[in-house]
């Protein structure tokens, strides 16, 4: 039996903020959180590059040159404002550090296995409405089977379904969150099957699972009647992306199935050599899941394997290699630094992109066009939505993050599995066509406009031209009693007045007549014909 001397796993959940109804406050989310009331647990990070310079190590400058200066940028700020929390850069983590351990009972009759928690995260991003939950855990000396199991199981924000037993399928049994004193903070209850049908028939939303929730508190899900500071929408489905780190004690002993099983993330199998899929399905598992540049027996880190399918990226290798288990300048440090980023980078665009369209959708969903306020929401909608993808686009979205092989290698892996190049254009065109046609709007808006005033100052210009010719007054009231140039002024308004409506009401028709009467090819009687045809038909137009 193969036993993983050290196993670690990161979950990366992303999560799209709902914006709150009559807040008009200019506060970024994170503040939002942090200024709530109560004993809400979430702290800003300090960390190396927002704190003092002692805490700087040398891990921490591998991965900062591992980036381009673009990347470099986003991730920590430009040093002026001291780095994330600053300003200048696009990114702040807020932690909690209450929740010490976790207890996971995969399936049932199994003993459970307890993980430490390394940290619990939250990721904001400026301008950018997602919010992604990192969770790392991590053990020693576990079994392969149960490392398998816990990297398949434990990511699962609810269940898919339950057996016939009413056990929650392909997730874990029972999850609990302990504290300092191992004492139970929360509990999950996939076993609570009328609770999440109820909710999915009320709602049409999933429920996330009862320890999820709690994790996640005082931000609430937008579904929830609870209030909270920031609410929150599920961007994809529940199955949270993973990282797996796994130091064994000979990687080359692994069978085909293990990888495949670790690379795709689907659980342990029945046999060593049982593949959980069919052959003709894994024939090109090596080529398109592996980078198998150190996969040899030479090198500081032999037989080094890593794994990634869009969802997951898993790294295997050997325990008795002391640079690939060495936490400042190893494999297990780019495992938790490098690569995270590049997984969180890859995985916040996906999920930004999600977002975009989702929004359109949403916007589209409450258009009414017989309603003007409704569409002053869809303009201003639409318009916020082109405006924040802009951003995003010369913000966040870059095709390259690193010249370094290796980290450039897994990341286009990554992109590639996740299928960003393809989504990204298809989002960027959805937003362009509909700020296109709110433009096209109105033009056709201010072009009907323009008619409207040509064909009143057209009407006007006869009036004006017979009754100021050569400055003539017809009515000599000059004279007269200042009530009766009164009632003249107000008569005369008051025709002026009725005159310029009645020309603003049937400024399309004298439009569409006015284009008649210009036409040198009709003859007058064709003229005064179309004249008479308007006037018998008033809702006949041309356009």
């Amino acid at each position: 039996m193969t036993t993983v001397r050290h196993f670690r796993q990161s979950l990366l959940w992303p999560l799209q903020l709902m914006p709150r109804e009559g807040d008009r406050s200019d506060r970024r989310p994170w503040e939002q959180l942090l200024e709530a009331g109560g004993a809400q647990p979430w702290h800003a990070v300090v960390d190396e590059y927002t704190g003092e310079a002692s805490g700087f190590h040398e891990r921490h400058y591998n991965e900062f040159v591992t980036f381009l200066p673009y990347v470099q940028r986003f991730l920590y700020g430009d040093g002026s404002a001291r780095g994330r929390t600053g300003g200048a850069s696009s990114m702040q983590v807020l932690r909690r550090d209450d929740v010490r351990q976790v207890r996971v009972t995969l399936q049932a009759g199994e003993a459970p296995v307890t993980l430490q928690v390394a940290h619990i995260d939250l990721y904001f991003f400026y301008d950018v409405d997602v919010v992604m939950l990192n969770v790392e855990v991590c053990a020693d000396d576990l079994p392969l089977a149960v490392a398998q199991e816990v990297l398949y199981r434990f990511g699962r924000g609810y269940p898919p379904g339950w057996d016939g037993e009413g056990r929650g399928l392909h997730c874990a049994v029972a999850v609990e969150w302990l504290g300092a004193d191992a004492q139970v903070l929360a509990a999950s209850d996939a076993g609570d099957r009328e609770a999440f049908l109820a909710f999915v028939a009320r709602h049409r939303a999933p429920r996330l699972a009862a320890h999820w929730r709690w994790l996640l508190q005082p931000l609430v899900p937008d579904q929830e009647d609870a209030t909270g500071p920031l609410r929150f929408r599920q961007i994809e489905y529940h199955r949270m992306p993973v990282m797996g780190y796994l130091a064994v004690d000979d990687p080359a002993q692994l069978s085909r199935a293990d990888f495949v099983r670790l690379g795709l993330v689907s659980g342990r199998g029945g046999g060593d050599e049982l593949l959980p899929f069919a052959e003709q399905h894994l024939a090109d598992f090596e080529s398109r899941y592996c980078y198998d540049r150190f996969w040899c027996a030479g090198g500081a880190a032999p037989h080094t394997r890593y794994l990634c399918c869009g969802h997951a990226l898993v790294v295997v290798g050997c325990a008795g290699a002391p640079f690939f288990t060495d936490r400042e300048r190893g494999v297990l440090a780019q495992f938790r630094h490098q690569h995270f980023l590049l997984f969180l980078i890859a995985h916040f665009q996906k999920a930004a992109l999600l977002m975009f369209s989702d929004r359109l959708v949403v916007a589209l969903d409450a258009l009414s066009i017989a309603d003007a306020g409704s569409v002053k929401r869809f303009k201003r909608a639409v318009r916020s939505n082109f405006e924040t993808f802009l951003r995003f686009t010369h913000r966040y979205w870059f095709h390259e993050i690193s010249e370094q092989v290796q980290t450039r290698a897994l990341h286009h892996l990554c992109v590639g599995h996740l299928g960003l190049n393809t989504l990204y254009p298809e989002v960027r065109e959805r937003v362009g066509e509909m700020n296109t046609y709110l433009d096209t709007d109105s033009l056709r808006r201010q072009a009907n406009t323009v008619v409207r005033l040509t064909v009143v100052t057209i009407a006007g210009l006869i009036g004006t031209l017979s009754t100021g010719f050569l400055g003539m007054n017809l009515l000599a009231e000059a004279d007269a009693p200042l009530w009766q140039r009164g009632l003249i002024f107000v008569g005369t308004l008051v025709a002026s007045l009725v005159v310029t409506g009645y020309t603003i009401v049937k400024s399309k028709r004298l439009s569409d007549f006015l284009d008649v009467l210009s036409d040198e090819r009709l003859t007058l009687r064709q003229k005064a014909g179309a004249w008479w045809k308007d006037a018998r038909d008033p809702h006949r137009s041309r356009n």
